[in-house]
């Protein structure tokens, strides 16, 4: 008997010993699954599978009750609404499948499912690994479709398309369609004008000729009224909004040429040329599909971004038990179990168990974060290894992936000032086309009118400026992609502009060059009426309510808290509140009267100081070779903080910055920065806290540490998701990197557009010559673009 088991043709494992029966000779087989899965095939009169299968099946995995379970939640109406349509009586599902391997593969599932009461149609792409289901879902439901296919080792699962993907999708089968036409008509009109040709040589009667030029024109107008139509649209739609779009020459060309030809096939005069109108349209929307397939692949991690969310969820009933629903069901305070391997459907704080997670689809870091009691958890990352309950803070929009999607379409839709001039340029440049092919036109018709038609086409269409409109788009949307991966969010559209012109770079202190983890390291008591730990518990009362990462040292220590009212968040100075008769107030060391102290904060009973508290915080591991590197590039450094501690002046000495500033208000901040912009600086601002939301405004670009408040982040211009400062040099090096190939494609756009003009004017560019280097610039343009998806 084989070694090899003859299901998955994987070794049998030692002491395995089973075989299944298969035209009369025991064949063996390594695992139950492999052998369940083997005689289902053969039970079923499937055999032909063995016997055409150039590949070996996958891998069976016998499936536990639980996962059975959850299955049939995909039975759920709710569930199904997501990703299940309808024609008339029969719903329509598009399944991933996993362990499609080869051709009889569709040919074994194609065969199992129609097998099935209710299952009308099956289609099985080997390439995508997907199959379209239509199905009556009063006769068989979906769960036992999934069943069917996972009896022969297929997994299977709804796959999840965004209205983007659609959208694209619909985009590209629009594309082809007009393509197939055109290719087809193009075909048909170029037999009848080499029928034509040489009917010019050996002397074809002029009924003859004048029938073929009514066949092409009856062949060439589809291809015009259909194909070529949505150049004609956008160039009206441009016209409307009082705009000369890049469709404008084009359109008259082809329009222009197609209106020529019906004449002189009317009228029975002149040339016709129906068969080099087909062809450039042709070729024009074979250049318009590529350049649509590779800027696709340009916003794809966008659009994947949506993907990542997964259908359903596990929710945790009152008494225990689970109940799977859909995802979009869930509500806030909601209890959710995660199990390994899963997808967490929304945001939450981790109330039971702990785990690692997976978060390099937000962070860019690929190795594993511990997650335990406490800890908050993003919608879209990957449970690794343990088992937690998490207790749903954020649903909907408001999770972090959601606002990554938003905030990612936002900066790519708003249009950088470098992109509104080129678009300009581009205008003004269609505007002179527009006079230098009429020019070129009259002056032809003076020397060789024949001629003068078709070189004036050429012009047209050679010299229209599709490069030079792609040069930056392409460029900023690759960028973007490739921050995003990396962990940094760019919300305002300058973001990249202004990183290439930065002179001065401004940091926070506690929370960006320090980690913000504080802890006290010693209290300093001024009242004999109070104990240390009477006043650790007041100051954690009213830090209960501060986002400040000071906040987190006093909690730890905290063994009560008392019932506060009034509270009152001072910005860049303290918090306060009322408690019985008296007034709280925790904060700078100076508050309420210049004090001599070194601690970071003091904590004041009706204004007067109660106790110091000296806390020690770790400085960020990289903060130093950051600053080295964005000295060496030639940037000043400084650090504008609100610590009125020497600790302030201690750090800036350790990472050797320019300047420091210390016992900063918000004001002070803002007013330093505004300073700097004055003598014609460009600053950066990096922070992380509530105080620093006033001088994100001033500052020329604001960069904002995840870790921090939301304020700030909602200000900031610049999120680092990982908190992390190395951050800050690869935001500078995308930047400097797209910088230099938005000039490269400047360049390549302007040296084709300027070489090719004169080249058509002077006749020596046939029109369709011409369509093929249009189409070229434009790919040339998105292909360098593209490279800044592998930085």
């Amino acid at each position: 008997m084989s070694n090899s088991c003859f299901h998955c043709l994987e070794p049998i494992p030692a002491g395995f010993d089973d075989h299944i029966e298969f035209e009369g000779k025991n064949e063996a087989v390594c695992c139950i699954g492999c052998k369940a899965v083997a005689e289902t095939i053969i039970s079923q009169g499937m055999t032909d599978y063995y016997k055409f299968r150039t590949d070996s099946a996958g891998k069976v995995e016998t499936l536990v009750p639980e996962q059975l379970n959850f299955i049939k939640s995909y039975d759920n109406q709710e569930i199904q609404d997501d990703f299940v349509t309808h024609q008339g009586d029969l719903s329509e599902v598009l399944l991933s499948v996993e362990g499609i391997s080869c051709a009889a593969c569709a040919w074994l599932i194609e065969k199992q499912l129609l097998a099935l009461p209710g299952v009308a149609r099956v289609d099985v792409n080997t390439s995508t690994y997907r199959a379209m289901i239509l199905w009556n879902k009063d006769k068989v439901l979906l769960s036992e479709i999934i069943k069917a296919l996972m009896e022969i080792g297929y997994k299977a699962y709804p796959f999840q398309a965004d209205d983007e993907a659609a959208q694209k999708q619909a985009t590209a089968k629009a594309y082809i369609r007009r393509l197939g036409v055109a290719g087809l008509m193009t075909m048909q009109v170029m037999m009848f004008a080499f029928a034509m040709y040489f009917g010019m040589f050996s002397g074809m009667e002029e009924d003859f000729e004048q029938y073929f030029r009514w066949i092409s024109l009856v062949l060439a107008t589809p291809v015009i009224l259909y194909s070529a139509l949505p150049f004609l649209t956008n160039a009206v739609n441009g016209l409307k909004a009082k705009q000369l779009n890049m469709d404008l020459p084009v359109s008259l060309a082809i329009f222009g040429a197609y209106g020529a030809s019906s004449y002189a096939t009317v009228m029975e005069v002149g040339e016709v040329y129906f068969e080099s109108i087909c062809m450039f349209t042709f070729l024009l929307l074979l250049g318009k599909y590529l350049e649509f397939r590779a800027r696709l692949k340009a916003s794809e991690f966008t659009a994947n971004l949506q993907k990542l969310l997964p259908l359903t969820a596990r929710k945790l009933l009152d008494d225990g038990t689970e109940d799977v629903i859909a995802a979009r069901n869930l509500k806030l305070n909601d209890r959710v179990l995660i199990k390994a391997g899963e997808t967490i459907a929304a945001d939450g704080i981790v109330i039971d168990g702990s785990s690692t997670v997976d978060e390099s689809m937000m962070t860019g870091e690929h190795l594993p974060v511990k997650k335990q009691l406490n800890s908050q958890v993003f919608a879209g990352t990957v449970n690794h290894d343990g088992l937690m309950t998490i207790e749903i803070n954020k649903i909907g929009q408001n999770t972090l992936l959601n606002q990554i999607i938003r905030l990612q379409h936002n900066a790519l839709s708003k249009r950088p000032k470098l992109v509104e001039v080129t678009d300009k340029v581009a205008q003004w440049f269609v505007a002179c086309l527009l006079v230098f092919a009429s020019m070129t036109a009259i002056g032809w018709y003076q020397i060789d009118p024949e001629q003068a038609f078709w070189v004036t086409i050429a012009v047209l269409v050679a010299t229209c400026p599709c490069a030079l409109s792609l040069a930056i788009p392409t460029a900023l949307t690759c960028a973007v992609a490739t921050l995003t991966k990396k962990g940094i969010l760019i919300k305002e559209a300058h973001v990249l502009e202004t990183l290439t012109k930065l002179t001065r770079v401004a940091f926070d202190k506690t929370g960006t060059l320090t980690e913000g983890k504080f802890s006290i390291a010693k209290t300093a008591l001024f009242s004999s009426d109070f104990t240390e730990e009477k006043v650790l518990a007041l100051s954690a009362s009213l830090e209960k309510y501060s986002e400040h990462p000071i906040a987190a040292a006093f909690l730890e220590h905290a063994s009560e808290y008392h019932e506060l009212e009034d509270v009152t968040v001072h910005p860049g100075i303290g918090i306060s509140a009322k408690l019985d008769t008296n007034e709280l107030s925790l904060g700078k060391t100076g508050w309420f009267g210049v004090r001599d102290s070194q601690a970071q904060a003091t904590l004041f009973i009706n204004q007067e100081p109660i106790a110091d508290f000296y806390l020690t915080d770790k400085v960020r591991s990289n903060a130093s070779s950051v600053i080295e590197h964005l000295k060496d590039s030639g940037l000043t450094c400084h650090m504008l903080t609100g610590d009125s501690s020497s600790a302030g002046e201690t750090l800036s000495k350790q990472l050797k910055l320019d300047s420091f500033q210390s016992n900063c208000s918000p004001k002070e901040k803002q007013k330093a920065v505004e300073s700097w912009s004055k003598i014609n600086e460009v600053v950066a601002m990096i922070g992380d806290g509530v105080n620093d939301s006033p001088v994100f405004n001033s500052a020329h670009l604001s960069v904002a540490m995840e870790t921090g408040a939301d304020i700030s982040k909602n200000t900031a211009d610049v999120v680092l998701l990982k908190s992390d400062l190395n951050s800050i040099n690869t935001l500078r090096a995308v930047a400097i990197t797209t910088r230099r190939i938005v000039k490269q494609n400047l360049a390549i756009s302007l040296c084709y557009n300027g070489s090719i003009l004169p080249l058509a004017a002077f006749g020596l560019i046939p029109p369709w010559i011409a369509v093929i280097g249009m189409t070229t610039s434009s790919i040339v343009v998105i292909c360098n673009s593209l490279r800044l998806l592998k930085l």
